[in-house]
């Protein structure tokens, strides 16, 4: 029987790895899962909350491990979770996203292949306050988030596809860098669909989008063999007029925040988050 291990990266997740753990144990036709979280640098509770969903784990059937670490390093985690995986395929999953109830099933059946794959499902972003509510509208109609298959905060490989990179680099962007891994023919989409929350604020959208431009220029620097994977296209002038007028005010908080980020300097003291 095809095992799946799904490995949760958690520093001070206290707060959100409630909601990522019962949506995960909520899942159907999906048997024989074996769950990592790998509580890294944490000064929360994260580690202590993970540990009390051990007991709805082993009634399903499956099994549920915390390791925790001194160190605050994602990828670190990442790879310290890998190392304790022993399923067919391999779940990357964010602390902070709410699967539904059958796309851990349904990757795990596309991914149950002999050809290395990479897998993911639709992505739906949430925010609260309408300043993100409306950057996380517009930028949910861009080719790229609208047509493709992204995998932020969720994504997946079987052990072929795994074979393609050593230990995860020390990167910003660690699912385009597994994403970027398999062509496009070999990333597969499901209809299942997963919860994404969106950085909260102004302050907070210009400081994850100057991330994500950083984590892209980062891997197109370092791993530029890689980019001829990419496959978001190009958004021109007919296809921004088109969206701008069908959401003008999206538009504007869209392009405010990447006009900020152009031309604001990040502060060399300022620490990472995703400002929800």
């Amino acid at each position: 029987m095809v095992k799946t291990s799904i490995i949760i990266p958690a520093s001070n997740e206290a707060a959100w790895i409630s909601h990522c753990l019962e949506a995960v144990l909520a899942s159907v036709r999906f048997e024989g899962a074996q769950i990592i979280v790998v509580a890294n640098g944490c000064q929360d509770k994260t580690a202590d909350v993970a540990k009390r969903y051990s007991v709805l784990a082993r009634e399903k059937g499956w099994s549920l491990d915390v390791i925790e670490l001194e160190i605050g390093d994602k990828l670190h985690a990442l790879n310290v979770g890998d190392r304790a995986a022993d399923g067919d395929i391999l779940v990357y999953l964010d602390a902070d996203v709410r699967v539904s109830s059958r796309i851990l099933g349904q990757i795990e059946r596309v991914l149950d292949r002999d050809a290395a794959a990479w897998a993911s499902g639709k992505l739906q972003m949430a925010a609260a306050s309408r300043v993100s509510k409306a950057y996380a509208r517009f930028w949910g109609k861009v080719p790229f988030m609208a047509k493709s298959v992204p995998g932020a905060g969720l994504f997946a490989v079987n052990r072929q596809g795994r074979a393609r990179w050593a230990n995860f680099p020390d990167i910003i962007s660690d699912d385009m860098f597994v994403r970027l891994n398999f062509s496009p023919r070999e990333r597969l989409a499901v209809s299942g669909t997963y919860i994404w929350p969106v950085a909260e604020g102004w302050a907070n959208l210009v400081k994850v989008r100057r991330r994500q431009n950083k984590g892209v220029a980062q891997l197109a620097e370092l791993y530029p063999d890689l980019m001829r994977n990419e496959d978001k296209g190009e958004v021109g002038r007919g296809l921004t007029l088109s969206l701008a007028f069908s959401d003008p005010i999206g538009f504007l908080v869209y392009s405010i925040v990447a006009l900020r980020v152009r031309l604001t300097k990040e502060q060399a003291n300022s620490e990472w988050s995703r400002g929800r």
